[in-house]
C-alpha cells in the first residue's frame, strides 16, 4: 500500500497527510458537536415561549427541564452506542454516520410545532453527539504515533468549548431560533466531505475478532471499565456542579449587589482556563506521563476547590485567579483522560468500554447539578454545597491509584 496516502499505524513514526486531514475533521466534529449542545440553551426562552404561547413561569421552566435532561440522556445513549457501532464497523465510517446524524436532527429542530417534537428530536441530536465525541478520541489514538497522541488528543478536547462559544454568536448574529438551528447544515456538508478524506485506521482493521463472550465481558476489562468510569464521572460531576453554580455562589458573595460583570467574567475565565488547561495537557503528559500529570490535576482540584468555596467568605480579585487555576486543571484534565481512557482497553473493545466510561458518570452529572440547588438551605450556603460536591475529586483521585496503569499506546493485550 502506498504510505504516502495511508493513515499512520501503531508500528511507525511517519504521519501522512491524510493523517492531519483526519485530525482536522475530528476537531471540526468536536466544535460542531459543542455548537449543537449549547444552541439550544441560548435560543431556549424563545423556542419556549414560541411553542407554548403565554404559560406560566412554572411551566416555562418544567418544559425547559424536559429539553435539557432529555438530550443529556440522548448523549449519553449514544456514547454507549456509537462506541459499540465503531467496534463493529469502523472508526471511519462511524465517525461519518455521528456527524451526519446529529446534523441532520438539528436541522429538523428548526421544523417544529411542538415542544414534545423539540424533546424527542434534542434526544436525537443528543445522541449523534455523544458519539462524536467517543468516536473522535478512539480514532485520533489509534492513528497517530506515541510522540504526538497525547498533543493532538489534548487540542481535540478543546473544540468542544470552542463550539459553545460559537453558539453564543449564532446567537448575536441571527435572532430567529429556526433560523439559528440551520446550524446544522455544517456537519452535514462536514459528514459528507468526510466520506472521501478518512480512511480507516489501521489498529482497527488489524484488531483481533472478539468473540460472543468477550462482547459480554467486554474482553475481561471490566475491572478497568469500573475504574475508568469512576475516574471520568467523577471529573465530571464535580467539573458541572462548579461550572453551573459559580455565577449563582458570586452572586450570593455580593448580596443585593448587581453582579452582571463578576458572573460574566468568571465564566469567561471558566472558559479561557479550561481552553488553555487542554490545549498544554498534551505537552504536560509528555513530559510527565500522563497517570501523574492526571493525580496533579485531581490533587489541585480538589485543593482548590477548598481555597475557593470555603475560604472565601466575601468577594475580592483574588477569586478571579482561583477560579482561572482551577478551570485550567479542569482543561488539562480532559485533554489527559481523552488519551488514558481509551489507552486502557485494547483495540477490539476499545470504542466500546471508552464509551462506557465517558458516559456512565453523565447519568449521574444532572443529578449531581440539581442536588447542588436542592440542598444549598440544608448544607449552609452555595459555598458549602459546592464544596461537598467537589469531593468527588476525592474518588477519582483514588481511583487513579487503584489502576495502577500507566497506558502503553502499542500494546493490545
Amino acid at each position: 500500500m502506498n504510505t504516502a496516502t495511508n493513515i499512520t499505524t501503531a508500528g511507525t513514526d511517519k504521519i501522512s497527510a491524510r493523517c492531519w486531514v483526519a485530525f482536522g475533521i475530528c476537531v471540526l466534529s468536536n466544535m460542531l458537536g459543542g455548537t449543537v449542545s449549547t444552541i439550544m440553551s441560548v435560543y431556549l426562552p424563545t423556542v419556549v415561549h414560541d411553542l407554548l404561547g403565554d404559560v406560566t413561569p412554572q411551566r416555562i421552566n418544567d418544559v425547559s427541564a424536559y429539553i435539557n435532561a432529555l438530550y443529556i440522556v440522548g448523549w449519553t445513549i449514544g456514547g454507549f452506542t456509537w462506541g459499540f457501532i465503531s467496534d463493529q464497523i469502523g472508526r471511519a465510517k462511524a465517525l461519518v454516520l455521528a456527524i451526519g446524524f446529529f446534523g441532520v436532527f438539528t436541522i429538523l429542530i428548526a421544523f417544529l410545532n411542538t415542544w414534545e417534537a423539540v424533546v424527542a428530536f434534542r434526544m436525537l441530536d443528543g445522541f449523534g453527539v455523544g458519539g462524536v465525541l467517543v468516536i473522535s478520541a478512539t480514532y485520533l489514538s489509534e492513528i497517530f504515533p506515541e510522540r504526538l497522541r497525547s498533543i493532538v488528543v489534548g487540542i481535540l478536547s478543546i473544540g468542544f468549548p470552542i463550539g459553545i462559544f460559537s453558539a453564543g454568536l449564532v446567537n448575536y448574529i441571527v435572532a430567529d431560533w429556526r433560523q439559528g438551528f440551520w446550524v446544522g447544515i455544517l456537519p452535514v456538508v462536514l459528514a459528507i466531505l468526510s466520506v472521501g478524506l478518512l480512511q480507516e485506521s489501521e489498529k482497527w482493521k488489524n484488531r483481533t475478532v472478539i468473540s460472543t463472550h468477550e462482547k459480554i465481558t467486554l474482553g475481561g476489562n471490566l475491572d478497568k471499565i469500573m475504574w475508568g468510569s469512576l475516574i471520568f464521572g467523577s471529573m465530571l460531576i464535580g467539573l458541572w456542579a462548579i461550572f453551573s453554580w459559580v455565577p449563582t455562589w458570586i452572586q450570593s458573595l455580593l448580596a443585593n449587589a448587581d453582579a452582571q460583570k463578576e458572573r460574566g467574567l468568571s465564566m469567561m475565565l471558566l472558559g479561557a482556563g479550561g481552553l488553555t488547561g487542554g490545549f498544554i495537557s498534551g505537552w504536560v503528559a509528555n513530559a510527565l506521563g500522563i497517570r501523574k500529570s492526571m493525580i496533579i490535576c485531581f490533587t489541585a482540584c480538589l485543593i482548590l476547590s477548598f481555597l475557593l468555596f470555603k475560604v472565601n467568605t466575601s468577594f475580592s480579585s483574588i477569586i478571579y485567579g482561583e477560579i482561572a487555576l482551577l478551570a485550567l486543571f479542569f482543561g488539562m484534565s480532559q485533554g489527559l483522560l481523552s488519551v488514558y481512557i481509551p489507552g486502557l482497553f485494547p483495540t477490539r473493545i476499545r470504542a466500546t468500554a471508552t464509551g462506557i466510561c465517558f458516559n456512565l458518570g453523565r447519568l449521574f452529572t444532572a443529578a449531581a447539578v440539581f442536588f447542588v440547588g436542592a440542598l444549598v438551605t440544608t448544607l449552609g450556603g452555595y459555598g458549602n454545597a459546592i464544596f461537598i460536591f467537589s469531593l468527588v475529586f476525592l474518588i477519582g483521585l483514588v481511583a487513579i491509584f487503584f489502576t495502577k496503569t500507566e497506558i502503553n499506546p502499542h500494546s493490545e493485550s
